[in-house]
């Protein structure tokens, strides 16, 4: 969804992005929901991974791993957008801009702060605040949205407002994250009941349809009988709750479907994302040298050219993380077998180091 999608975007001439044109329409529906879905899944897979373990607290490892991915996922934003002008001196204000890698690396940070804050508290109050915080950053979003922050330093104030130019702020994309912990929260509780697999697609789908349909309905009709304004204005521009609804009829899909994407590409792709989004931003948007092609190519593409160019990024994209990895791991294993028919003893000791860790 993101490559077909940053590409389209990119390349697609904008004669072409028309209303009249039906199938430009529907994909760019669709493109909306790239960046929701993004987000949750961001929260969902870290909430389970960490709440899985029995240690609480900083004694849980999934947490610092979690500070140190967060950390890791805010520099490669900025490094993304270096400039060969940063050696003559040259700055362009776009470089502090922040953008996904920025916010989801804020977001995990951010979700370990509030874990180690609340959990301790018991796990319902940690689980049901990262609720509240999604609706409050969802029903509260016509009120910060264009806010202005003059105290704090631009390069800060991009994580909390678009209006100095950022492509992402944390809110209110940090509520599709939250919500993904919260989801990941009650995947945990139930997973084991019986029928679990059977029932939760169903769930998520009837769930997303209310969310797809009847949340606009149901905020005004709030609105109505509580004169609450907040609710009012929320349903009358609700983008965020329908948007949610998407990402669960998704996830429906997904769960459905589970054992056909349980294909071992699917794992290994799974496994190296922010390495298909880096590669990905290089190849297409050329970074540091800004060669990439949307130099040559932008907004000049049809659309028989944008979709077929779109098949073949995401194939390339997605073989050379795959073959560079799987490159380092052989040579990794070749240094490693070789060592170990040079030294015998050390593989002995390998072995009984490994058995006994397990």
């Amino acid at each position: 969804m993101m490559l077909q999608g940053h590409f389209i975007s990119s390349l697609l001439a904008e004669e072409f992005k028309i209303q009249s044109n039906t199938s430009y329409v529907i994909w760019e529906y669709f493109r909306g929901i790239t960046a929701p879905t993004f987000f949750t899944i961001t929260g969902f897979v870290f909430m389970f991974l960490l709440l899985k373990q029995n240690n609480i607290g900083w004694n849980n490892p999934r947490l610092k791993k979690g500070i140190e991915r967060g950390i890791k996922l805010i520099i490669w934003g900025y490094v993304l957008r270096l400039s060969i002008g940063l050696f003559i001196g040259y700055t362009h204000e776009s470089y502090y801009y922040t953008d996904v890698l920025h916010i989801i690396g804020t977001s995990i940070i951010l979700l370990c702060l509030l874990y180690l804050i609340l959990y301790k508290f018991g796990g319902k109050i940690f689980n049901y605040t990262l609720l509240a915080i999604t609706i409050s950053c969802f029903l509260f979003e016509r009120y910060y949205n264009e806010i202005t922050i003059p105290l704090l330093p631009e390069v800060l104030s991009h994580y909390l407002t678009k209006v100095n130019g950022a492509v992402f702020s944390l809110f209110p994309w940090f509520g599709y994250v939250s919500m993904g912990g919260f989801l990941a929260s009650l995947f945990l509780k139930y997973k084991d009941e019986k029928h679990f697999y059977d029932k939760l697609p169903i769930t998520l789908a009837v769930t997303g349809l209310i969310l797809l349909f009847l949340s606009s309905p149901i905020l005004l009709t709030l609105g109505s009988i509580t004169e609450i304004e907040i609710f009012t204005i929320s349903g009358d521009y609700n983008y965020l709750f329908t948007r949610l609804g998407d990402v669960f009829l998704l996830f429906s899909i997904f769960v459905y479907a589970r054992k056909l994407l349980n294909h071992s590409v699917f794992i290994k792709i799974g496994k190296v994302t922010l390495s298909i989004y880096i590669v990905h931003h290089i190849i297409l948007y050329g970074s540091w040298f800004h060669t990439g092609l949307t130099r040559w190519f932008y907004h000049s593409l049809n659309f028989t050219q944008a979709i077929f160019g779109a098949l073949v990024f995401m194939v390339i994209v997605c073989v050379l993380v795959l073959q560079y990895r799987d490159s380092v791991n052989r040579k990794l294993k070749q240094a490693q077998q070789t060592l170990f028919n040079r030294i015998p003893k050390l593989k002995n000791a390998f072995t009984k180091f490994t058995f006994n860790k397990r």
